[in-house]
């Protein structure tokens, strides 16, 4: 058994690898002063956000950016309250969700799409903040390649408490999974708060036909499909003015069930690499555990759990690190005892995505 351990932590140190080198492989892009010429219409479906709207409009209201080159859709998913928005400096339409599947978020975006009239479509969420040359460098990025989708980079923007500092290196190493991926030409994962694609793309793949059962996955259920068929028109905007902040969950028991819902969808992808990656992070983490178990229980003597730990960590760390000079300019904490968490932490909402059910905005949903 401690050999197989061995074995899958040497497959998982050379996976990690493999995903630092394609982070390294994905170029940054700086923005060229292009003048603006790309028409966007924002997505941004909500559901009881009537303290993180306003925020995210004033954000839309400092963007440097045409005000006739954009417009933002506001898709109410049925919220407690209705929502008025007064005087902005933009166009702005608020619309009801129209529901037709198991996914609140794909029918919001389905039901805006019906009122789109730009060529390009960028969705974001409600709790989020964009940067104020967030449409310029997506716009300039456009201008200057032939692509037909473009997904970017988020991070959160964290408080000094343990569960921000877990939150943000769980999503770091998600967002160096996302952009190794695609420096890998095996790119199967994004995030629908910065993401980008042409309305025709979306008509040409329709929509999110196929996986309106599965009630998320609105971002990379939608990145793969665009994958299978159109590969080259897909890219990866590493620019650090781009980046959309978001904010991370108040308890631990809603993060549980966030990353449920994120998990619950990796066994229902297309893209063979997204499950193989899935699985050899997950025995990975399973592996620790183990190893962990073992020690307890004096089957290891300390210093191989030690032994295996390190390896473990160290290129996790490297990953880790890497990707954070990116996000939030190497701004990292709490690394060890995250780290030593994180494998009890993955191991427990990946087995349980599996089959249990999960709340979320108020809803319950089943696996």
């Amino acid at each position: 058994m401690s050999l197989i351990l061995f074995i899958i932590l040497k497959i998982y140190i050379i996976t990690i690898g493999l995903l630092i080198y394609g982070f390294f492989k994905v170029k940054k892009y700086q923005k060229s002063d292009l003048e603006p010429k790309t028409r966007f219409t924002i997505i941004v479906p909500f559901r009881n956000e009537a303290q993180n709207l306003p925020n995210l409009l004033e954000s839309f209201s400092n963007l440097n950016y045409p005000t006739d080159l954009f417009e933002v859709i506001l898709v109410d998913d049925n919220s407690h309250e209705k929502t008025q928005i007064l005087n902005q400096k933009f166009q702005i339409a608020v619309i009801d969700n129209i529901r037709t599947s198991n996914s609140p978020k794909k029918d919001a975006i389905t039901t805006a799409m019906q009122h789109v009239k730009t060529d390009w479509v960028i969705t974001t969420d409600a709790d989020c903040i964009v940067p104020e040359n967030w449409l310029l460098t997506f716009d300039n990025y456009i201008q200057e390649n032939e692509i037909s989708m473009l997904a970017a980079a988020v991070t959160y923007e964290c408080k000094n408490s343990f569960l921000d500092h877990f939150q943000q290196l769980d999503l770091t190493s998600l967002q160096g999974a996302t952009i190794g991926s695609f420096g890998l030409n095996n790119g199967f994962m994004c995030n629908g708060a910065n993401f980008a694609y042409r309305k025709s793309l979306f008509e040409k793949l329709n929509g999110f036909e196929g996986n309106d059962k599965i009630a998320s996955g609105d971002d990379v259920f939608l990145l793969q499909k665009a994958i299978q068929v159109f590969p080259k028109e897909v890219h990866y905007l590493k620019a650090e003015e781009a980046i959309v902040t978001t904010q991370p969950t108040e308890t631990w028991k809603i993060l549980f069930y966030q990353r449920v819902r994120w998990a619950a969808k990796a066994s229902s992808y297309k893209s063979e690499f997204g499950k193989l990656l899935g699985l050899i992070v997950f025995f990975g983490n399973l592996s620790f555990v183990i190893g962990f178990l073992f020690l307890l229980f004096g089957i290891w003597p300390y210093p191989v759990f030690v032994l295996f730990a390190f390896f473990k960590f160290a290129i996790d760390f490297v990953l880790l690190y890497v990707t954070s000079i990116f996000l939030t300019k190497g701004k990292i904490k709490s690394v060890l005892l995250s780290s030593l968490l994180y494998p009890f932490f993955s191991t427990t909402v990946a087995l349980y995505s599996l089959f249990g059910s999960y709340e979320w905005k108020g809803r319950k949903f089943q696996k």
